[in-house]
């Protein structure tokens, strides 16, 4: 499987959970310790047009300094989210996506292929995030969850430093892949427990 279906196949299961979340779960707690479902919307809200950006090679800035500054979960805010993940998988379909370097919303550049990994990886665990906090059950296929993985352990480290992750929550090597994974951006693959 190339780059370019990656990202297709990881959001996939991502637009149907946000089609499924119901009104009375804005405020329910996710894995993910800071944000509530709300933040969690407001957080993919706020980023999704600077990672459609990414995969477009083009600087979009966030539309705050910071995502607590405003509030992105208007009553239409599904559509609008769906339509953000639709927007980042129609940039990062494209092979071009993924050669070169290119910006996430700020001055850096980076190789393109490792945003491009980023973002998948991102699709994923946030999905798993808001999942888990409205009692749905995601699916992704092996190859997919097997390319995370890998992509996630290149960056993890480095995205401990950055705050982007938390600290690793130890998983066994035997368990599942999704739960490596989760282990590895400090996620407990049992929440809640």
């Amino acid at each position: 499987m190339s780059d370019p279906q990656m990202v297709v196949r990881a959001a996939a299961p991502l637009v149907e959970i946000i089609r499924h979340v119901k009104p009375d779960q804005l405020d329910s707690p996710t894995p993910c310790a800071e944000y509530d479902v709300r933040k969690l919307v407001n957080h993919l809200l706020f980023w999704g047009p600077s990672l459609a950006g990414a995969g477009r090679k083009k600087t979009v800035p966030p539309p705050a300094r910071s995502e607590t500054e405003l509030d992105l979960t208007g009553p239409d805010w599904a559509a609008a989210l769906t339509a953000q993940v639709e927007g980042i998988v129609a940039a990062w379909a494209e092979p071009a996506a993924w050669t070169g370097t290119t910006h996430m919303g700020g001055p850096t550049e980076l190789p393109a292929a490792l945003v491009g990994g980023m973002v998948v990886s991102e699709l994923v665990v946030h999905a798993w995030d808001l999942a888990r906090a409205t009692e749905q059950q995601p699916d992704w296929d092996g190859e997919l969850l097997g390319y995370v993985h890998d992509e996630v352990g290149r960056t993890a480290e480095q995205g401990r430093q950055m705050g982007v992750y938390g600290p690793e929550v130890e998983v066994p090597e035997t368990a599942p892949t999704l739960d490596r994974i989760l282990g590895q951006v400090g996620r407990d693959p049992g929440w809640p427990r």
